[in-house]
């Protein structure tokens, strides 16, 4: 099954529609790299990409565990590298709320550290991930 529809809008600008939902993302290339940054660049996804991720497996966990983490945030930064061009770190900081105990925050740290994305990335791609709990 196809997952999304791609099309190309010049100018160094796409439009994805996620085809199950009709949900649509805007991407642009980014000022340093002759775009107009006006939306996420395809490399800002990416890494955006493993903050969600991680929040997915979480709450799928903290579901299970009849906790609630809504609310809790990310803050997401991209590194790129020069040569080759490359996201060369991706760094998310996880402000989490709800949770009080050792157990489940272990249980749900570990947890974030599996999504498919983290699993995905290519190692190179150094990943610093912390998480605060309050």
């Amino acid at each position: 099954m196809i997952t999304s529809k791609v099309i190309y809008k010049g100018d160094l600008r796409t439009e994805s529609t996620h085809l199950q939902s009709g949900s649509v993302i805007v991407t642009d290339a980014p000022k340093d790299n002759h775009g107009k940054g006006e939306a996420f660049s395809p490399t800002d996804m990416v890494a955006n990409s493993l903050a969600t991720c991680m929040f997915s497996i979480m709450g799928i966990k903290a579901k299970q565990m009849d906790l609630d983490i809504s609310e809790s945030t990310a803050d997401v930064t991209k590194i790129m590298q020069a040569e080759p061009r490359k996201i060369s770190e991706i760094i998310v900081a996880i402000e989490m709320v709800g949770v009080a105990d050792d157990k489940s925050r272990t249980i749900l740290e570990r947890a974030a550290m599996t999504c498919p994305v983290f699993l995905s990335l290519h190692p190179d791609i150094k990943k610093t991930v912390t998480f605060n709990w309050k």
